[in-house]
């Protein structure tokens, strides 16, 4: 808390905030459906201890729920042997021991997460349980169309960037101009991969996700990015491939969320390899299952294993029993290339997974130089560190409740100017807190139909709008 910036931040108390929505509506039903995936799997489990286990941690799920309705206190942590029980224990009595219907958001929705990892990691025969994976998978499988569009369109794309630029007659300024315009379509793609975040997709089919999926839904979104800094980012890729033609050019990607969010980041780090524009890419997932669908190191194998045979996996009846058309014998081809490009990529070195326990530590990115000293250092030999998703933005900027003119630069703190960091922060806004708009824009979209008027700011809770924000800490 000490390294944090002097602007509050947002609290489940306030009712016009999604801190509230969140604390009352969003968490009940994801630990209700985190104790409906583990009744499911305790019900399948032959081994007597095991289930009995199981059931006893449904039970702790349970209690985390009640005490969540009912506005009890947080309590500690039971120390699981990782460091940062401390760090979550330690900040809880800093902060009083709140309820849960009057603490920063940030910190008590981290802690819930991390709470319902201690019953897991604390247990005998339920270690590495993810009571998440069920629904991203399936969330996954639901996202088939947008899956064989891109494929087909990537696997096009990066045999052009394969090919080498400049031998179809066009000028190099031409060149620079296609690959700008291809850069920013695959990062929009990208970008919009988050409308995928299934802590917040509490009620919506498989129809309504295939709708926020596919070219003409990016088409329709275009314009309603707020703040858009694709061209500084590309600028900087540039230049490093110009001037270090030879040397190591890396690109960082936090990511957010897995399935088909993070089936797009792999779009794009396959791309920026192939294009040149990278040399590595360095992935960095979640230790631990968090926030319902973000990334852990096992889901980015789940995801490979998936494209193996994607005929199986996606014709697979679902859990109502449903069965799905087979695929083309050229959508196979496409999925196929897509395993093959990748698993060669990660076989090379140039697509590296690295977890960092930091990563699902409860307070805000402000405070790496001097909780994660090593990891700070680490990215400052990235040429840029994308920040894919709403939760890592609410990080970078403390999920405070800054004036939305506010720079991102500002707002970042020590990750910003002078850092040695270059960041760009990927995010569909889902959550208040916002920086970085011209004058009058909050106010304008405030008097939108449903944007919230004097009332709060509602239309930043959609996912409808988003930003790309870059702060360049290397200049």
């Amino acid at each position: 808390m000490e390294f944090d910036p002097k602007t509050p931040q947002y609290l489940t108390s306030d009712k016009s905030s999604f801190a509230s929505v969140s604390a009352h509506e969003r968490w009940p039903v994801i630990i209700t459906g985190a104790i409906d995936d583990l009744h499911r799997t305790v019900g399948s489990v032959n081994d007597e201890e095991k289930r009995q286990e199981g059931k006893s941690i449904i039970e702790k799920l349970a209690t985390l729920k009640y005490e969540l309705q009912h506005d009890r206190q947080l309590t500690p942590l039971t120390d699981d042997g990782h460091p940062d029980i401390a760090q979550y224990n330690q900040e809880l009595q800093q902060r009083g021991n709140p309820t849960w219907h009057n603490v920063p958001w940030l910190y008590s929705e981290c802690y819930l997460y991390r709470r319902i990892e201690t019953f897991f990691s604390l247990s005998q025969h339920w270690k590495g349980y993810d009571v998440f994976a069920r629904q991203k998978m399936s969330t996954f499988k639901s996202s088939r169309p947008a899956v064989l569009e891109l494929a087909s369109r990537y696997r096009e794309l990066a045999h052009e960037a394969e090919a080498g630029k400049g031998q179809d007659g066009r000028s190099p300024a031409e060149v620079e101009q296609a690959e700008k315009l291809l850069f920013s379509e695959m990062c929009e793609i990208c970008l919009w991969g988050n409308a995928t975040d299934l802590s917040l997709l509490t009620s919506l089919t498989y129809e309504d996700i295939q709708k926020l999926q596919g070219s003409q839904a990016r088409q329709t979104s275009q314009k309603n990015i707020l703040v858009n800094d694709l061209d500084a980012a590309f600028a900087v890729l540039q230049k490093a491939r110009s001037e270090k033609k030879d040397g190591e050019r890396r690109v960082d990607i936090v990511l957010d969320n897995s399935g088909f969010e993070l089936f797009v980041d792999l779009i794009l780090a396959g791309y920026l390899l192939s294009a040149g524009l990278a040399t590595t890419i360095v992935l960095h997932p979640k230790r631990l299952p968090w926030f319902v669908s973000d990334v852990t190191p096992k889901d980015f194998s789940d995801l490979l294993n998936t494209l193996v045979d994607p005929q199986a996996f996606y014709t697979a009846p679902d859990d109502s029993g449903k069965t799905h058309p087979a695929l083309s014998d050229k959508e196979v081809s496409d999925v196929q290339f897509l395993f093959e490009q990748w698993s060669q990529f990660h076989q090379d070195g140039q697509l590296i997974v690295r977890p960092h326990q930091f990563w699902t530590t409860p307070g805000s990115y402000w405070r790496m130089p001097h909780l994660a000293p090593e990891l700070f250092d680490d990215l400052k030999e990235s040429e840029l560190v994308l920040f894919k998703g709403d939760l890592n933005y609410r990080k970078l900027t403390n999920d405070a409740a800054w004036d939305p003119t506010t720079p991102f630069t500002t707002a970042i703190g020590p990750m910003g100017p002078k850092s040695g960091i270059r960041v760009m922060a990927f995010r569909t806004c889902k959550a208040d807190t916002v920086v970085g708009l011209p004058a009058g824009e909050d106010e304008k979209l405030r008097q939108m139909p449903g944007g919230g008027g004097s009332e709060g700011r509602k239309w930043a809770w959609s996912g409808k709008w988003a930003v790309v924000s870059f702060s360049d800490g290397q200049a």
